[in-house]
């Protein structure tokens, strides 16, 4: 996951999951001239660790509610749901699921098993988890679309370990025709102005950054062929 240049961050490693700092500047904004969501609006929910959650910032900083700006910024209609639950597992988050469908959701977005991969969990666990996490939404009609998000181990656990954990993501976008966010920390892991003290929560520039990261995937599931309500 967060390879040599992240050698330095395994320190936070030992307590968290995935944290705060400067905010970066808002996308460029139309915002202001649209309405906010509606009640029955087309829900998009994230599903995630402290990473989502955004531990150590205000929650518009976290990168969920910037994705959000970045909806009303292109006049869509959804309204961004943040269920990211600090220290969670991908077994923890399965056994929520249930609980959080029970509103109609249009998107969903899975970003676990970082602290799978921190615990140095059986990353066959991890895998299988995640595939009920996709199952179970499908079971749903109407079912979401959903977006698999990507993350790695840290290189503490070796090559082999990191390795296996990485490669759960694309195999199960791939087995499951779901759109993956390769690595959810993509350009921020291992920068440390990027990063808050502990070396594993990003700032609120690096949530900036990863809402990037996100969005560019995301976009096109609000605005294809089955979008909307």
């Amino acid at each position: 996951m967060w390879f040599a240049p992240v050698i330095f961050i395994l320190a936070g490693f030992a307590g968290a999951a995935c944290a705060p700092a400067a905010e970066a500047p808002a996308p460029a904004a139309t915002a202001a001239a649209t309405p906010a969501p509606t009640a029955d609006a087309p829900v998009v929910l994230f599903l995630g660790t402290s990473l989502t959650a955004g531990l150590g910032l205000d929650p518009a900083q976290a990168y969920p509610e910037r994705i959000a700006e970045r909806i009303r910024a292109a006049g869509l209609p959804h309204r961004v749901v943040n269920a990211g639950v600090s220290g969670e597992t991908a077994a923890a988050a399965r056994r929520r699921l249930d609980w959080l469908l029970k509103q109609r959701v249009d998107v969903l977005v899975i970003e676990t098993g970082a602290n799978d991969g921190l615990r140095g969990h059986d990353p066959d666990a991890t895998r299988a988890d995640i595939q009920a996490l996709i199952d179970r939404a499908r079971e749903q009609k109407p079912s979401p679309r959903v977006l698999l998000v990507g993350m790695q181990a840290p290189p503490n656990l070796g090559r082999p370990y990191a390795e296996r954990f990485r490669a759960i993501y694309p195999e199960l976008a791939r087995a499951n025709d779901v759109a993956l966010v390769p690595f959810l920390l993509d350009g921020v892991a291992g920068v440390a102005a990027l990063n808050q003290p502990d070396g594993v929560h990003p700032t609120a520039e690096g949530q900036e950054r990863v809402a990037e990261n996100v969005w560019k995937v995301l976009r096109p599931l609000l605005t294809g062929p089955g979008s909307g309500p």
